[in-house]
């Protein structure tokens, strides 16, 4: 059998009976928009993440525009983020009339730089918001001392990290705004699109609740300008759906990538993720570096084996940035050239990863190494 980028028939199977109990359900009542699965998921998400308050809306795009129309972001302001992620987290910012400014990130983690971050304040600065990449969150507490220091709000694009803790804290639960998504890839997605906000402040949540419908207070009477960014009913179910088995899946996740990782670090020339002593990580994607990527890319495809690249070219080397580049990052330019994302799900079997990993050390090992690694195992 083909091995699958991301198992989400398997998923499906398991999951099969609640889900199509909740989709029929809002079949049957017909609340089509902001049906009672909407407040329902909004609350378990909030206790999950132990947040105040949890706004669900159309995508983790809108989520994070949302939130710096309620931050009350506009032009010439600067918001300071990553050049390695995907392009949303930069869109937005130009959306709302601000100008990206980007600090390059870790080698190891990817994630943003924390100790680079103050060099780029400048009295523009409104905002700073960190991605927590591939499913493992940033330095959080770095990042919110400067943002008291200075006076600016943090959003967290936690789009890839649902699930994921930080010092005992859950992803979306350790800024200003937290914002995620549930595209159907994501840690915990979907059927279509979908993303969440999650906030402390009284005033901010009310702020994006009415952003998230026109700038809508109650039916017809707008208070502010805002979008059409809700999240559909049927999709709050098939969240809630899965929900269910979301904890057993976050375990599955750390232990295959664990298992990963083990089987793949003492491969020559191959960088495996890594996790930080106070976090954990839900593996959003399993993305490993290599400078022999594009030997990697054939060998694997010629094995049957699917990868993708997240992300061949950082933001500010992108066309519809250029205005906003400062200058080289260098270390978001080298792992741009040498990420390469393999199979993950709770659902990869061991024998499907077994396999994914015979195909990486046969591409990327001598005969001969190969030969002496089995003989000492």
């Amino acid at each position: 059998m083909a091995i699958d980028f991301i198992d989400l028939k398997s998923q499906y199977a398991l999951l099969k009976d609640e889900i199509d109990r909740r989709i029929h359900g809002v079949l049957n009542h017909g609340k089509y928009i902001l049906g009672p699965e909407v407040k329902e998921l909004e609350a378990s998400l909030a206790d999950y993440t132990g947040a105040a308050h949890c706004i669900t809306c159309a995508s983790g795009t809108e989520a994070l525009l949302i939130a710096l129309m309620a931050l009350g972001i506009e032009p010439g302001d600067e918001v300071i983020t990553t050049p390695f992620t995907f392009v949303a987290t930069a869109e937005v910012i130009v959306l709302a009339g601000a100008r990206p400014v980007f600090v390059d990130v870790e080698p190891d983690t990817c994630n943003i730089d924390a100790r680079a971050i103050e060099a780029a304040i400048t009295p523009r600065t409104r905002a700073i918001i960190p991605v927590s990449l591939y499913g493992q969150v940033a330095d959080m507490d770095e990042i919110n001392t400067l943002g008291l220091r200075h006076g600016l709000a943090v959003i967290e694009d936690a789009a890839q990290s649902f699930g994921a803790e930080y010092k005992g804290r859950r992803s979306c639960n350790l800024s200003t705004i937290g914002a995620t998504s549930f595209f159907p890839s994501k840690p915990l997605g979907c059927y279509g699109d979908g993303g969440a906000l999650f906030t402390n402040d009284d005033v901010l949540a009310t702020a994006m609740r009415e952003i998230r419908v026109h700038g809508q207070e109650r039916r017809y009477f707008h208070t502010r300008v805002g979008v059409g960014g809700r999240m559909d009913t049927l999709q709050c179910a098939v969240v809630l759906a899965k929900l269910e088995r979301f904890e057993a899946e976050v375990e599955a996740r750390r232990r295959i990538g664990a298992r990963y990782s083990e089987l793949l670090r003492a491969i020559p020339g191959l960088r495996v993720p890594v996790v930080r002593a106070d976090r954990s990580s839900v593996f959003g994607q399993y993305t490993v570096q290599t400078a022999r990527r594009e030997e990697l890319l054939r060998a694997l495809k010629e094995a049957g084996i699917p990868t993708a690249v997240h992300y061949p070219v950082p933001l500010h080397r992108q066309p519809a940035y250029a205005d906003h580049a400062t200058g080289a990052l260098p270390v978001a330019e080298q792992v741009a050239r040498e990420v390469i994302s393999l199979p993950m799900s709770p659902y990869l079997s061991a024998r499907d990863q077994d396999e994914i990993v015979r195909a990486v050390r046969e591409a990327l090992m001598p005969e001969g190494v190969e030969t002496r690694l089995k003989t000492a195992a």
